[in-house]
């Protein structure tokens, strides 16, 4: 059973396609509406990564570092310690891949309220090739102490976490993409940090997704349903990871998959994982980039190549119910 109240349209052939990183564009506006002390800062990519909306119209309130990640970074920290509420924003291989150090050090040790946001994140970058496909974000980030870790399903949430980030006080990584992704929450969706949702009610195995790899969860739940109830959550907040949500509905299930646009080591997978092993444990298998780096091609070649489609999910569902029975 779906949550009608969480997710609309999800299988129309007219449902709506837009980046995720739009929606951070339009909750910076929101963020900065509501507090004037939130600034935005960008290294070259104003448009790329949308900050060029909070630019429009909070000029004054937004900085171009140049390319310059990790100054950014150490900037953003002094900012955050004078009273600030700033927003970083870079491709995620850049920020936090080349100024991890400034973050750990300024940002994270400091608990100083620096909010990163990493854009063109995983494998669907597709055409920029391995150098531009952040799929190590997660693992960096969640390890570093006071930080919280947030990759959104689609844009409305990505709007709705920005505006959260904004609200939380401590470091927040923001991670979204650059293709077009099905829009699938609506604004009444709930959406708290740390709170994973239900997506879909099912008896015999959870998936547990992140990013817009939800959608292809909830694909291969409805492909496979005349033989598998699956139980889908979007698990939008990889830290603080919601433990009470994951091991009820795995006490229910017994067996698991998580599925994510990212290094499985260090990721969503192992942040479950880690869940299971000391309140859980179950069979489990994890969808994702398995050890190696991606390279050029479209999207949707890239995510069929390394295993990531709705497909590759039920594979893993049939593979993991196997081994629980």
């Amino acid at each position: 059973m779906y949550h009608k109240t969480l997710v609309h349209n999800l299988f129309s052939k007219e449902i709506e396609q837009l980046p995720t990183r739009n929606g951070y564009g339009e909750g910076m506006v929101l963020a900065g509406k509501k507090n004037k002390d939130v600034v935005v800062l960008c290294c070259d990519l104003t448009e790329s990564t949308r900050s060029q909306a909070f630019k429009d119209a909070f000029p004054d309130r937004f900085i171009e570092m140049g390319v310059a990640e990790q100054n950014m970074a150490g900037v953003a920290a002094g900012l955050a310690l004078e009273g600030k509420i700033p927003f970083c924003s870079s491709y995620a291989v850049f920020n936090p891949g080349r100024n991890w150090d400034q973050i750990r050090v300024s940002v994270c040790y400091n608990n100083a309220n620096v909010k990163i946001a990493g854009a063109h994140a995983g494998i669907s970058v597709g055409p920029d090739g391995a150098t531009h496909q952040a799929l190590e974000d997660i693992a960096i980030t969640r390890v570093l102490p006071n930080m919280t870790v947030i990759a959104p399903c689609d844009a409305i949430e990505t709007r709705k976490a920005t505006m959260a980030a904004a609200a939380l006080e401590g470091p927040v990584y923001l991670r979204f993409t650059r293709e077009k992704t099905p829009v699938f929450t609506t604004d009444k969706t709930p959406f708290t940090i740390g709170k994973a949702e239900v997506l879909k009610q099912g008896r015999d195995v959870t998936v547990i997704a992140c990013g817009p790899l939800v959608y292809e969860a909830l694909l291969a739940a409805k492909k496979i349903d005349k033989t598998a109830e699956v139980e889908v959550i979007n698990c939008h907040t990889i830290k603080p990871i919601d433990i009470k949500t994951i091991v009820a509905s795995v006490r229910k299930t017994g067996a698991v998959v998580t599925v994510e646009e990212h290094q499985v080591q260090g990721g969503l997978g192992s942040a479950v994982a880690e869940v299971l092993a000391q309140h859980m444990p179950v069979p489990m298998e994890m969808v994702g980039m398995h050890d190696t780096f991606g390279e050029s091609g479209e999207p949707t070649q890239l995510l069929k190549k390394y295993g990531m489609t709705a497909d590759d999910i039920i594979r893993a569902i049939k593979t993991v119910i196997r081994r629980a029975s």
